[in-house]
């Protein structure tokens, strides 16, 4: 109990410094909301309806004095209101972030369809032909900016072939491309890693016992090797999992996928402060949380780490 309020108040100083540091830099940063929402450059308006408008949001007052109005509205679990489309930030959030989620599951699921039989194949056939057609697959894959991937295959399989779209959200079809992308993108990550924790895993002396006792193959890989190697993949793996429902920021740009990483590009553009507030928060919490959820997985993957927190005890 003590150990969970302990790490719930790190977790409440952590979210309020990093909202603080976020806020400044955001105001920092050049440009100006106000001549963004009355598109200056394009409609007449006179200098009092920019000071107007200005001393309406409170951009008049100084940072840290918009910093409070905005924790105050914070803590009533209130994020404001975008500059630009006027709905709540919440709502805005939660509107981009299925199509997000979207694209993160099916990446993940091209990932693990291609990163664990490459990566199992590569250690149990270590320095075979196997195992070199798939350490050059994780080499060209790792060295493949996935912008660059991408664009291969909107040239391929939109411009040439025709037979998928390009950009937008609609149909599982318009999900392919991007997944692709981003799935074999984090594959060649996951290969490597996967055939060195397997193969240090098969060395280790409990395997050695358990073939002794003999114990058949198929039985040690799959109850003890394997196990064992998930647990620096899953660590790894929930690092990935926090990036990808991050927002995929160039991917979602890349094809046009009105995601929440795509929202907060657009929000820069537009000097749209709530909406990038908004962004940053609630991913930090949702990176939290997937940690969380992360720990709870090795500690059940691992007896070590249980018994290491009993004797702590």
């Amino acid at each position: 109990m003590i150990q969970v309020a302990k790490r719930f108040i790190e977790f409440i100083i952590f979210l309020l410094l990093l909202s603080f540091i976020s806020f400044i830099f955001i105001k920092l940063a050049p440009g100006d909301p106000v001549k963004q929402m009355l598109q200056v450059d394009e409609v007449s308006v006179t200098k009092e309806q920019i000071e107007a408008l200005r001393e309406e949001l409170k951009l008049h007052e100084p940072i840290y004095v918009q910093y409070w109005y905005w924790l105050k509205r914070f803590f009533e679990f209130d994020l404001g209101h975008s500059y630009i489309t006027k709905q709540p930030v919440v709502s805005e959030l939660l509107s981009r972030f299925p199509a997000t989620i979207t694209l993160t599951c099916t990446s993940l699921i091209v990932m693990i369809l291609i990163s664990i039989p490459l990566g199992t194949l590569s250690a149990l056939y270590k320095n075979k032909w196997v195992d070199h057609i798939c350490r050059l697959f994780a080499l060209v894959g790792s060295s493949i900016p996935s912008f660059w991937l991408g664009l291969l295959f909107i040239e391929l399989f939109a411009v040439q072939l025709g037979i998928l779209p390009s950009m937008g959200k609609g149909t599982i079809q318009h999900v392919i491309l991007p997944s692709l992308t981003l799935g074999i993108a984090m594959s060649a990550v996951y290969v490597r890693l996967l055939r060195s924790s397997l193969l240090e895993s098969l060395n280790e002396d409990y395997v050695k016992a358990a073939r002794a006792r003999g114990i058949s193959e198929k039985r040690i890989f799959l109850f003890h090797v394997f196990r064992r190697s998930l647990i620096p993949i899953i660590t790894i793996f929930g690092m990935s999992l926090g990036s990808l429902i991050s927002g995929t920021v160039v991917i979602e740009v890349l094809f046009a996928y009105p995601g929440i990483g795509k929202m907060v590009v657009d929000a820069i553009i537009s000097r749209d402060y709530p909406v990038i507030q908004g962004y940053v928060l609630f991913i930090t919490i949702l990176i939290v949380l997937i940690n969380i959820f992360v720990d709870i997985c090795c500690r059940y993957l691992n007896p070590e780490i249980r018994l290491k927190g009993v004797e702590r005890r």
